[in-house]
């Protein structure tokens, strides 16, 4: 300790060193908030207004809009490296210890006390609540370890420390707010006003210093009155969270998020950008539809998961046409319409569309193709592949033909480079990229009332 006072250290507290850290990145141009898509303009501006302000913040938002990913940035806004007492149950900065151990301790070694250091990794804390979650978890509780080794139940130093004191000088997060019981809610009072905690009936004054977030459903805030108001009182910054409002942010979150990237070793496969958009599309249709509960929402994950299981769905094509390996997989329309099954399960349907859940994915799945598709290709020339029907001729297409076998059934197309390149796919000149593009004009041809399609058994036959 006498080193760390020589050298003109001083303790902060973590929201001065949140504001100023903040501040710094903000001055300098610096993201403080990477991987966060779509809130530049609404959400952070007001997160970052509550860290300046010191406050407490409580994130609300429907199920899947980012809310703990954001919590989780929090932490890259601490100090990479701070001064701790060595061997203290709590995080204590050795300049400023709050137990009495500790300040025993201090007062006994003076400069020699001895000092380690916490990254910042260590000084974020997060706690799912659940109905199970007792004061004990969050606040602490008498230990009988120490009674027994003869202290009295008075005495300060017999109390285990439960979550909130052991994340003094950090952050800690509390997800799903509203499903702590009330009477546990109460605990958290004194911790956010006060700073200080009562155990079994008497109080430890420790001037605790932690960051109080915490994320809640508006339908459990506002409407169950699941948070008791006197917390919703003490919390400095209530903000909302949202869905992604373009489709551009729709697209950015799915290409960041969602593993489905080929990387040598047969784990991934090319998942083309017109796919990713249709899928953005997908998601986008349900979240308005009126068959869906719009008070659930549909989660980020429902778009990151599709794209996922189209991604694989190419990678089982090629793994089954042992004969036809492709250099790379690269996900089709085809293996679009597998996703509705296993994806229902993400969606909360009205009670008046029981029944109808996998027609109603199927008819918005078809309008996102259907979309992209005028977005897409709208306008071009597509007399190329139009002109393979025109004396009766039929192309057969599907989730198990693969790229080669498509291609041949095709023949030449003219004007395909084109096609390819207002797909994203200018200088890639793959079978599979090649057959993805075509099936892709094909169906859209299709949806746009071009040509007919017969289905049977996962094939597909487009014609006249």
């Amino acid at each position: 300790m006498g080193q760390l006072r020589a050298v003109g250290h001083e303790p902060r507290s973590v929201k001065a060193e949140l504001r100023d850290n903040l501040l710094d990145a903000l001055r300098a141009g610096r993201d403080p908030w990477p991987g966060i898509v779509g809130f530049d303009r609404t959400v952070l501006p007001q997160l970052e207004r509550a860290i300046i302000a010191g406050h407490d913040v409580v994130l609300l938002g429907e199920r899947g809009q980012g809310k703990t990913r954001l919590l989780r940035t929090l932490a890259g806004l601490l100090d990479e490296w701070t001064p701790v007492i060595d061997g203290a149950e709590l995080a204590e900065h050795p300049l400023d210890p709050i137990t009495p151990v500790s300040r025993r301790r201090a007062a006994e070694l003076g400069d020699d006390l001895p000092v380690s250091w916490l990254h910042r990794s260590q000084r974020y804390t997060e706690k799912l609540a659940t109905p199970d979650t007792s004061v004990g978890d969050l606040i602490g509780d008498v230990d009988p370890v120490k009674v027994a080794e003869g202290r009295s139940l008075g005495d300060p130093e017999t109390i285990h420390f439960g979550l909130v004191p052991r994340a003094h000088r950090g952050i800690v997060a509390i997800n799903e707010l509203p499903d702590l019981a009330e009477r546990i809610q109460v605990a958290l009072l004194n911790v956010m006003e006060e700073r200080d905690i009562q155990v079994r009936g008497y109080t430890l004054r420790l001037p605790l210093d932690v960051l109080l977030v915490a994320t809640a459903n508006p339908e459990d805030y506002t409407n169950r009155g699941r948070i008791i108001t006197p917390l919703k009182d003490r919390f400095g910054a209530e903000v909302r969270t949202h869905y992604p409002l373009s489709l551009g942010d729709e697209l950015s979150l799915i290409t960041q998020e969602a593993a489905v990237a080929w990387d040598g070793r047969d784990a991934g496969a090319d998942l083309p950008e017109h796919l990713i958009e249709v899928i953005a599309r997908f998601t986008r249709l349900v979240r308005e539809s009126p068959a869906v509960d719009g008070r659930s929402g549909v989660s980020a994950r429902f778009a990151i998961a599709a794209a996922e299981s189209a991604a694989a769905a190419a990678v089982r094509r090629t793994a089954l046409m042992a004969e036809a390996i492709e250099d790379v997989p690269v996900a089709r329309v085809a293996d679009l319409p597998g996703i509705v099954h296993t994806l229902r399960g993400k969606v909360e349907f009205e009670v008046s569309e029981e029944g109808r859940e996998e027609e109603i994915l199927g008819h918005l799945l078809r309008r996102a193709i259907a979309e992209t598709f005028r977005g897409r290709l709208g306008g071009a020339d597509l007399s190329g592949l139009l002109a393979k029907f025109a004396d009766g001729g039929t192309i057969e297409s599907g989730e198990m033909v693969s790229a080669t076998e498509l291609l041949r059934r095709t023949g030449e197309v003219p004007g395909l480079a084109k096609i390819m390149a207002r797909l994203g796919m200018a200088g890639r000149e793959s079978f599979g990229e090649a057959a993805a593009a075509i099936e892709f004009v094909l169906e859209g041809l299709y949806l746009t009332r071009k040509i007919s399609k017969d289905t049977s058994d996962g094939t597909a036959t487009y014609r006249s």
